[in-house]
């Protein structure tokens, strides 16, 4: 038997495998967003809608991360990692052949939960396969497999969406999952942590709840009214189970949710940062394609190529950041990216129906650079700043801010949009319901004034639109400059202590290093 520094090549074939599931799940992050103007014809999905289709994956991704990694912990990583993608190839098969956007949310939500089981173990079980010396460069590969599924997403949706029908974008997963499954059965070694604690069912209940409550209340308020009673409801609902989950979690001796760590600066105030890239990104990659599908009337495919200079820009961003952070100092580089978002934020406030693409990739690349310079030093930041016995918790933690950061960005730039849309969409002289089908989004507005001959109401929903996102896009930059603001005044000046990129993955709790 050979050991991980021998030439032996299996636990390369395993990262390989390692490397397709989360390819899977980068995938499921941005690929479905081209299709959310051809969801509103084909599944007559309403914007509020089509924000749960986005949402559902993000919320129970983010949610239940943290109680998935504690399962691998105490059932086995690789059982769980296996366990998740047979759950998200499922639902992505139940998604793809869904009739309406109620079964197409809960295949979303499945797809979230199997999504949370492969995205911490793939990296908790690099320790099992990999020594302290080859460990940085595995976890580098499962972080370029991530980066490359981002921009590639959007441009594979678009192409998927011109030749074949909406669902063979959750199709694809059907395959890629089971390969993944099928790969790491054989390949990856099994491993658990026998000191893991027990999960607590009610804190990962509260945990659900609180955070889907919370986005629940926000998506539907635009629609429904804030000041119908199930809005409110919902929302206090939210704050009172979060703080249950707080008080309970505060005094366990291996709690499901580290809310000490909040209390460590260089780890909050990092989170805060990633989490507000979370949100500009997610939000933007809501609004963006409806631009450039629905306004300016590019096909899917078009229009995934036209959101490369976004993720082009972190990738290039990303590229950069070590040596700027060593030049310049952690809070220079994140402050800077900060300010980019922000100018390019106000930058595309300023669209309109006359603006030429020219701009539209001008400002998708400054806002793909400047969340590119903040996000990566940010995540350095806040693993550095953790105990080397708090790693795992930590990270945990801060990809869970991450999300829930990108589920919020969804939610409320996304009822933004749809409130600015309703109050500026000009639907008289239409019949009532023609005209409450065209107050719903500016998708269904083009499709009523097709059938009933109504010109003026396409050039008005497109004004509207624009309105709306122009709305979204300035707060996406005043959102940016408060933080560049926090992260001048709060953030290290130096280069952080590097935990090393091995600390992202927790160690097993034998300590054992596999040998193939």
């Amino acid at each position: 038997m050979s050991g991980p520094n021998s030439p032996a090549p299996r636990r390369w074939w395993a990262l390989a495998a390692l490397a397709l599931s989360v390819l899977v799940l980068g995938f499921d992050i941005t690929i479905l967003n081209v299709a959310l103007p051809t969801l509103a014809v084909e599944l007559d999905a309403s914007t509020g809608e089509q924000q749960w289709i986005v949402d559902a994956f993000l919320v129970v991704f983010a949610a239940t991360m943290l109680p998935a990694g504690l399962l691998g912990d105490r059932f086995g990583r690789r059982r769980m990692l296996v366990a998740g993608l047979v759950v998200l190839g499922s639902a992505s098969l139940l998604g793809a052949f869904a009739q309406s956007p109620e079964v197409l949310i809960a295949a979303r939500a499945s797809m979230g939960l199997g999504g949370a089981l492969v995205s911490p173990l793939a990296l908790a079980v690099i320790p099992t396969l990999f020594a302290p010396d080859e460990r940085a460069r595995a976890i580098a590969t499962l972080a370029a497999a991530l980066a490359t599924s981002l921009p590639l997403g959007p441009v594979l949706g678009g192409w998927l969406l011109d030749h074949h029908w909406w669902g063979s974008i959750l199709l694809l997963n059907v395959p890629l999952a089971a390969v993944g499954a099928l790969a790491c059965l054989l390949l990856v070694p099994e491993s658990r942590d026998p000191t893991a604690p027990r999960l607590d069912p009610l804190s990962a209940l509260l945990s659900v709840g609180g955070l889907g409550a919370l986005v629940f209340g926000l998506i539907e308020g635009p629609g429904r009214g804030w000041a119908d009673p199930l809005v409110p409801a919902t929302l206090l609902g939210s704050a009172a189970m979060l703080t249950l989950l707080v008080l309970r979690e505060r005094d366990r001796p291996h709690p499901l949710l580290a809310t000490d760590l909040l209390r460590t600066p260089g780890f909050a105030w990092n989170g805060l940062v990633a989490g507000l890239v979370g949100f500009a990104f997610a939000g933007l990659l809501f609004v963006v394609p409806q631009y450039l599908q629905v306004v300016r009337g590019h096909d899917a495919f078009a229009t995934g190529l036209r959101l490369t200079p976004m993720m082009a820009g972190t990738l290039v961003a990303a590229r950069a950041c070590p040596p700027l952070v060593r030049l310049f100092g952690q809070r220079g580089v994140v402050s800077t990216g900060l300010v980019l978002l922000c100018f390019a934020g106000l930058l595309a406030s300023t669209t309109t129906e006359d603006t030429g693409y020219a701009l539209t990739a001008t400002w998708l690349t400054v806002i793909g650079v400047g969340g590119g310079l903040a996000l990566v030093p940010a995540v350095d930041g806040a693993v550095a700043a953790l105990p080397d016995d708090r790693s795992g918790a930590g990270s945990g933690l801060l990809m869970t801010l991450r999300q829930m950061g990108s589920a919020l960005g969804v939610a409320l730039l996304g009822s933004l949009l749809a409130q600015t849309y309703r109050g500026a969409v000009d639907t008289d002289g239409l019949p009532p319901d023609a005209a409450a089908a065209a107050r719903e989004s500016v998708v269904a507005a083009h499709l009523v004034a097709e059938r009933v001959g109504a010109p003026r109401l396409i050039a008005s929903a497109d004004e509207a639109f624009l309105r709306g996102m122009s709305v979204t896009l300035f707060v996406c930059a005043l959102a940016a400059l408060a933080t560049a603001a926090l992260a001048a005044l709060l953030l290290p000046r130096g280069t952080p202590h590097a935990a090393g990129a091995e600390s992202l993955a927790r160690p097993t709790g034998d300590g054992r290093q596999w040998r193939p």
